[in-house]
This record gives structure tokens, sequence and C-alpha cells, in this order.
């Protein structure tokens, strides 16, 4: 064969292959969004999963036989919600098209689930469904606090049952330099030694704190302390729903407030917020 026809040959083959369908059964991906788009039902107001390399990676931790939370965890997906699905029997995009809808419709079509990832083993597939979890960032620290404080305030100023304790109406908070530096020494503390304490791993307190922050001639002070939360909203509601933690909050005696937040991605916790309260004498 001469050189021209040989190169024409394997041109053409690849074009072939090129044309030619994936193998049955090769796009989990592909599937879980037919149905997550058009195949359970209602048509639209979704946004197709997007594949995500960790998420695949933490699939095949689940096929090896791990928890689902262990397995995201150790593929270092930080994960908001997450959710399994395992199939056993298809042998074929419909296939697994059909298992899908049969059974994991409402699954599929949750729109706060964004990313996929999925491990094939002959007739089984394994899949990951997520919603990455997102974290204020630092630049964000003072944009977080003052929400915080507007947050706050607002309880204040409306009233609030804390426990079996009922508080009046009273004044707003001060948002105060000094109170968001030893609120940011103390979430730093817990943050690096994973840590929740309102004694910190030097032995300080929430008065030594304050006070070596430069709040001068403190009369009273107080201080609320979570892990967990990731934004103003959510860390406010839950000092708010504790009792102890609201009496700190509705105090009339205080007039000043800082916060602060620090992270630790190796901690289950994550992040750490601090809430210190102060007046002057």
């Amino acid at each position: 064969m001469s050189t021209w026809l040989a190169t024409a040959a394997v041109l053409l083959a690849a074009i072939v292959l090129a044309l030619l369908p994936p193998p049955a059964g090769a796009d989990p991906l592909g599937a879980a969004n037919w149905s997550r788009l058009q195949g359970c039902g209602a048509a639209g107001g979704n946004s197709p999963l997007i594949n995500n390399a960790k998420l695949q990676l933490a699939a095949k931790h689940l096929a090896d036989g791990a928890g689902l939370q262990q397995a995201v965890a150790a593929s270092g997906y930080l994960a908001a919600n997450s959710t399994a699905i395992h199939l056993s029997g298809p042998a074929s995009d419909a296939d697994t098209e059909r298992l899908i809808a049969a059974h994991y419709c409402a699954t599929v079509r949750d729109p706060a689930l964004r990313d996929f990832g999925a491990e094939r083993r002959g007739r089984e597939v394994w899949m990951i469904l997520a919603t990455p979890l997102v974290l204020p960032a630092a630049r964000d620290e003072l944009a977080v606090a003052q929400r915080i404080v507007e947050l706050v305030n607002a309880a204040r100023a409306a009233g609030r049952r804390c426990g079996s304790k009922a508080f009046a109406p009273s004044g707003p908070l001060q948002f105060d330099a000094a109170l968001t530096r030893a609120a940011l020494d103390h979430s730093q503390d817990m943050a690096a030694h994973d840590e929740f304490d309102h004694r910190g791993h030097d032995g300080s307190t929430p008065a030594s704190r304050i006070e070596r922050a430069g709040f001068e001639k403190m009369s009273i002070v107080g201080e609320n302390i979570a892990a967990g939360a990731t934004s103003a909203a959510e860390v406010t509601q839950g000092w708010l729903e504790s009792p102890g933690h609201c009496e700190n909050i509705m105090d009339g005696r205080f007039t000043h407030i800082g916060i602060a937040f620090a992270e630790n991605l190796r901690t289950s916790a994550l992040i750490f917020w601090t809430q210190d309260f102060a007046a002057h004498r």
C-alpha cells in the first residue's frame, strides 16, 4: 500500500472511532443530568450537575467501602451537605436513567445539590451529589462582623425572651475595635488548638483578653463563642436560640461589642466565632 493510502486509512479509522457512540454505561453524569433536567417529571428549573474531581475520588472511596462522610472528607471536598446513590445492575446509560427515575428523582432534582462524582465498577455505580461549603473569607471579616452587629441590634430593639427571662427593648451596641481584637485573639486560639472553651490556651479569660486588647475601665464583660456556623445569620441565630448567649445579646448593661472569626480547615468545626461585650465604668 502506498504511503498516501496508508495515511488515508488511518485518518478514516480515526474519524469512524470519533463518530462511534461511547461505550454503554460510560456516562453516569450524563444519566444523572438527563434525569435531573427532563427525566423526572417537570422539565427545567434546575441547572445541570457539575463534575467535580474531588467527588470522583470520594466516589472511589465510597466504592471501596467507606461511609459517605468519611469518603467526602478524605477527598478534601468541603461539603455543606452531600448524598450518595448506589445502583446495582445498570448495563447502559438508559438503565441508569431508568433506575434513577424510579428511585432517586427527589435526590437528583434537589436544586441545592450542585457538584457530582461517580465511580463505575462493572454493573455497579456509586454517585455522590453535594453542595460546596462556603466559608466567610478573611477579606470579608469586617462585613461579616458588621452584619452580626446589625442582627444583634435588631434583636435588642425588638425585645426578646431568652429562655424563661424576658428582656425589654434596649439601645444599640457600638462596634468596638478593642473588643474585636480580643474576639479575634480568642477565635484564632480556638482554631489553632481545635478547642472550644472560654478559657484561652494561655489561661486567659474573656476579661483578661478584653483588658489586654486595650478596652479600658470596663465595668462588665461578657462573651459568646460558637463553632461550625458558616455565616453571620447562622451564628447569630444560634446564639439567640441559646438562652445564656441570648441573655448576653439582650443585656441592656452592655454598650459595646466586638466580633471575629477564624478558620482551620483541618478541624471538624472549620470555623470558630467569638463575640465580646463590655461597658466602660
